[in-house]
């Protein structure tokens, strides 16, 4: 085949250069973009367990001593949460419902499993915990405890 004036020839080592460039770049860009996901939903994660311990200190200072549902609830906010993650403190410690005046929630040891294909990556997030002061801490007929 003929080349038309005013244009280069280009030989046969130029084939599917193009191609081997899209996949060079195509990694990269892959990974970054998976990366960058995978930033994004541990930062989900943190969020997640700092309002699950929010979430918990509010159940605790309305509804019953050491309610069993508290936990429950909590570990319906965030994926793969354990009892022994969660504890509760009332203070002073021994206190009953009516001589409590505070609850503390706390959440340790959690660690957020990614998805990143050949790579251990499961970072621990930090400790988190809520301190209220008391309030009702009775659920019968306490909506919020149910």
């Amino acid at each position: 085949m003929r080349a038309r004036p005013g244009t280069r020839r280009t030989g046969p080592a130029q084939r599917g250069v193009a191609a081997v460039e899209f996949a060079l770049i195509a990694i990269l860009l892959f990974t970054l973009m998976l990366g960058a996901a995978e930033v994004a939903r541990v930062l989900w994660l943190w969020n997640a367990a700092a309002e699950a311990t929010r979430f918990g200190a509010r159940m605790a200072v309305v509804c019953d001593l050491g309610d069993s549902d508290i936990k429950a609830r909590m570990r319906e906010r965030l994926v793969d949460l354990a009892d022994n993650n969660i504890t509760l403190s009332y203070q002073p410690a021994g206190c009953s419902a009516s001589t409590c005046t505070s609850v503390t929630v706390s959440l340790t040891g959690y660690t957020a499993a990614t998805f990143i294909p050949l790579a251990d990556f499961s970072p621990a997030l930090p400790a988190f915990r809520t301190t209220l002061p008391r309030e009702y801490m009775a659920s019968a007929g306490n909506p919020a405890c149910l």
